[in-house]
């Protein structure tokens, strides 16, 4: 018996949970027993008729700040200070409006895919389903590696940015502290992961707002304790708006891309989501809101009042290092006492958002694969309060790599593990956007309409074939960047810096021609490239209420019916347009 390619969706909501009958809840020792990557026989019985399901616990407040919550941290707020001083302000939201469209694309995409399919796993199930198995395993578990080695990372970042206040503290004791808290919303399951993402997205737009009037107010002169005075534009003539030349407008998209990372979570919670069909179209829509004001708008201030020849920036590189952030470096150039503290500590909450991101990201990426056939069989197991234990542990085990924080070669390993999945934001997005392609595809091959989507991507298949070469640009600036960097390198130090920016590239092509392998002999009908249009599975895991209009078994009355209850369901009158720019913003 070969693998099944199709997706269903194994979750439930609550009030489903109650009509389920005539199967029973393994256990984690029925999933360890058996083949681990064999979904045959008894072992597919064991993870698809298990009735332990991850629960439909995030409603529309949580799925809103997931939207941005997962996104702003570190990246944004210390990150932002290296790519200022390598490619100056211009540069800086030149690259920012780049990715910030790209990202664009690629949630409309996703929205679309999401609506129609809330399954576990998102995209990793959709590139495995719309382009190629082989493909899909490799996106799905350098996704996969990228957070679970982001998660030490963030837990090491956040121990530093408290030693801006207390150096005297050895750092492993806020390390332990951090990671402990997170082991704790583990316990809560996914209710935990959006409560707290609600909270810490809230106080993070507070700082983005705040921090955009007092930029106003310094570049205007209003600060009394700033000895400059009216600043202007002064800093876009002097030092200059770009640095550099093209390598330092190159260099900046990976630091915008590395910033934006977790925007795409959304579409992973939608498996999870307790009303998807109107929870994220919701989110999707003010992602562009979002990345306009708090990105796009937040850097343009910045750059206005923060000088980017400043050797502060210097250390900004290493996104630990708070006191090099543009944004805290801003208040203490206005001669401002208290702010600085004020926003290392929004910093330092960023930070842990972005851990517990990093935490729920991997968790369910790595069930998802394994509830698919594409990791080891233990590792859907799900308990019954919809937690995945095995995963969990496995993210928190490696949440311990922190501690290396403690050795003196700390910044090398790091270095090193963050670029094993350094260019993987690129891979997943524009998969993304192939996947929505090859999806509209097998759409209209099926004699399907577009009127019969529950959610249309408001670009279309052009918005995705714009969103899939954007990616392949800042994947050649990014191989430019590695192969020729700022400064120059020669040698042993070349090959170094070369394989420290793009390990993520081979890494992935690894992934691929190994499981492309091993499938060329264990399933036949994964051999091809790519999955024909034609063999789509266009219906499996489709929501229940999509299928009285797109099921083939509908009848021709019952489709157009739905179809117009559909569309009068997206009428919006020109008074609707000012309550949603609002609501997008906050």
């Amino acid at each position: 018996m070969e693998k099944d390619t199709g997706f269903e969706s194994h979750y439930v909501s609550p009030t489903d949970e109650k009509n389920v009958s005539g199967s029973r809840s393994n256990s984690l020792k029925d999933h360890v027993r058996g083949r681990q990557f064999s979904l045959t026989g008894e072992n597919e019985a064991i993870v698809t008729a298990d009735t332990n399901q991850l629960k439909r616990n995030l409603h529309g407040r949580h799925m809103q700040m997931i939207a941005i919550g997962g996104a702003i941290g570190a990246g944004l707020f210390v990150g932002s200070g290296s790519a200022l001083s390598h490619g100056g302000p211009g540069s800086l939201v030149i690259c920012f409006i780049i990715i910030g469209i790209m990202l664009l694309m690629v949630m409309q995409a996703l929205g679309e895919l999401a609506v129609m399919y809330p399954v576990n796993g998102a995209f990793a199930s959709y590139i495995i389903r719309f382009i190629d198995p082989s493909w899909g395993f490799a996106v799905g578990w350098e996704y996969t590696i990228q957070w679970l080695t982001i998660l030490p990372f963030e837990i090491t970042t956040a121990g530093i940015t408290i030693q801006y206040w207390r150096t005297d503290l050895n750092i492993g004791i806020w390390i332990a502290t951090f990671l402990a808290a997170l082991a704790l919303i583990q316990v809560f399951g996914v209710r935990g992961y959006g409560e707290v993402e609600f909270v810490l997205a809230i106080i993070k737009i507070l700082g983005c707002i705040g921090f955009i009037i007092f930029g106003i107010v310094a570049d205007c002169g209003g600060v009394p304790t700033d000895n400059r005075g009216y600043i202007g534009a002064h800093y876009w003539h002097d030092p200059g708006a770009f640095r550099n030349g093209f390598k330092g407008f190159c260099s900046v998209f990976v630091t915008a891309s590395f910033a934006f990372g977790g925007t795409e979570l959304t579409g992973l919670a939608a498996a999870e989501a307790a009303d998807p069909k109107r929870a994220i179209p919701k989110a999707t829509r003010q992602v562009f809101w979002r990345i306009t004001f708090f990105y796009v708008v937040n850097l343009f201030i910045m750059g206005l009042i923060v000088p980017s020849d400043s050797d502060v920036l210097l250390g900004s590189g290493d996104t630990g290092n708070t006191k090099a952030s543009p944004f805290v470096l801003a208040f203490v150039l206005a001669g401002v006492k208290g702010l600085p503290s004020v926003f290392n500590v929004i910093i330092c909450l960023a930070v842990i958002s972005v851990a517990n991101s990093a935490t729920y990201a991997s968790t369910r990426t790595l069930q998802a694969l394994a509830q698919e056939g594409y990791a080891p069989k233990f590792l859907a197991y799900v308990d019954k309060k919809g937690r995945p234990i095995p995963t969990v542990i496995i993210q928190l085990l490696f949440g311990l790599l922190a501690f290396i924080g403690e050795a003196s070669n700390a910044t090398t390993v790091f270095t090193w593990l963050l670029s094993i999945s350094g260019l993987s934001n690129f891979f997943v997005w524009g998969s993304i956007c192939v996947a929505h392609i090859r999806f509209r595809s097998a759409w209209h091959h099926r004699g399907h309409s577009l009127e019969e989507l529950p959610y249309r991507a408001t670009f279309g298949v052009w918005g995705s074939v714009l969103g899939a070469f954007l990616n392949l640009l800042c994947l050649i600036a990014q191989f430019y960047t590695a192969a020729f960097p700022i400064g120059g390198s020669s040698g042993s130090e070349a090959a170094n810096d070369f394989f420290e920016a793009y390990l993520a590239a081979p890494m992935l092509l690894a992934l691929y021609l190994g499981w492309k392998t091993y499938s060329f002999f264990a399933w036949p009908a994964h051999r091809p490239l790519w999955v024909k249009t034609s063999d789509i599975d266009v219906y499996t895991g489709m929501r229940d209420d999509q299928k009285h209009i797109s099921d083939p078994e509908a009848s021709p009355e019952q489709r157009r019916q739905s179809i117009v209850s559909v569309e009068e369901s997206r009428t919006k009158s020109w008074k609707d347009y000012p309550k949603f720019i609002v609501t997008s913003l906050f």
